[in-house]
């Protein structure tokens, strides 16, 4: 009896990592569904790193009580490799050639800062400046006070700040600082109230690069929501509540993700015009690593962290999502070095995120 009890008890285990690794596979490959048609499914991205920490547990599990069957949740990582690497790539440490260029991207939050950053501008302008980046790309570039332009205006020969969404409203604005000359600038049109891409035109040596600096739309969650979907990750919620606040926030982040396909389209379609100029995109893109829009973004050209980065590299550094929403991507004629999120400067939400790019 014993023995057909515990029998019974590892198949059902046995079942419940199968599923977890079915679904961890499935989500994992969630970002070819189109949010205009499959707005909750292409949410899915966010359980990915939940389901990749249950499928660990039962790793162990196996590891500790029947290791033979620890086949089934490493053939479920193998199965997923391709979105794995994708949420947190590994690569050897890779040194910027002589001659690389340095891009950082970086959501500044309006310069509000953070609790205990009562001086958030003064933080970010050390930092900029100690980088010695080549081109910075900016979000959320508004100086409300007028402490941070003056200063960012004086450490690069060439700048812009562009207001994008309702310019009536002022709220949001894309700013670019470079060594390099800016020949012009364009705005990619696509419909958004607070949110825009701006492509600008800088030459580089003989070159003519085209960079394009993204606020993609945000999934609009209060300090509320934010606060019930970390509880509902941490289990910290009734059932009945849970199921009903989920569905709550599973149509918010669909209706989100349905008015961001419709930008990353505008953006992509931009790019594949504009394919004959080495391209460097970068900025927040306000979704997971597995989403509709990091891959259509990465569909023509490279991820630099994917290619090039180590770990997971959290940007939205606020408890409870772990994900990377801040990217940089390049073209063919660029080859990426050392991608990294910067975790040491906590004057915004978000930590920059930075690259080395060489002309090929």
């Amino acid at each position: 009896m014993l023995k057909q009890l515990k029998t019974f008890t590892t198949n059902m285990i046995a079942g419940a990592n199968i599923a977890t690794g079915i679904i961890m596979w499935l989500v994992g490959f969630s970002d070819y569904a189109n949010p205009a048609t499959h707005p909750y499914i292409a949410t899915a991205g966010l359980v990915f790193p939940v389901l990749l920490a249950i499928n660990l547990a039962f790793l162990v599990f196996w590891l500790v009580f029947k290791w033979k069957m620890a086949v089934i949740p490493i053939a479920a990582y193998a199965a997923a490799i391709v979105p794995i690497r994708i949420y947190m790539p590994i690569n050897p440490a890779s040194e910027p050639p002589q001659g690389a260029i340095k891009v950082l991207s970086y959501n500044v939050k309006n310069y509000s800062g953070l609790p205990g950053h009562d001086r958030p501008y003064d933080d970010m302008v050390d930092y900029i400046s100690r980088s010695k980046a080549d081109i910075v790309c900016f979000q959320e570039d508004v100086d409300g006070s007028g402490k941070m332009k003056p200063r960012m205006d004086s450490l690069y020969a060439h700048t812009d700040t562009t207001y994008v969404g309702d310019e009536a409203r002022r709220s949001n604005a894309l700013g670019i600082y470079t060594r390099f000359p800016i020949l012009r600038k364009e705005r990619i049109e696509y419909e958004s109230t607070g949110n825009g891409s701006v492509a600008y035109y800088l030459r580089i040596g003989r070159d003519t690069v085209l960079v394009i600096n993204n606020h993609f739309e945000s999934n609009h969650l209060d300090p509320d929501e934010r606060q019930r979907y970390k509880d509902m990750l941490k289990g910290e919620m009734a059932q009945d509540t849970a199921r009903a606040e989920s569905k709550k926030l599973i149509k918010k982040l669909g209706d989100a993700a349905r008015i961001r396909a419709r930008q990353t389209d505008a953006v992509y379609a931009y790019i594949k015009s504009h394919a004959n100029y080495p391209t460097i995109l970068c900025g927040d893109f306000n979704d997971t690593p597995i989403s509709y829009t990091r891959r259509m973004m990465a569909k023509d050209l490279t991820d630099c962290y994917v290619a090039t980065g180590r770990g997971i590299g959290l940007s939205y550094n606020q408890k409870g999502f772990y994900v990377r929403i801040d990217n940089i991507m390049c073209s063919s004629h660029f080859k990426p070095f050392g991608c990294k999120v910067d975790s040491k400067i906590k004057a915004s939400d978000h930590y920059p995120i930075y690259c080395w790019l060489k002309m090929k």
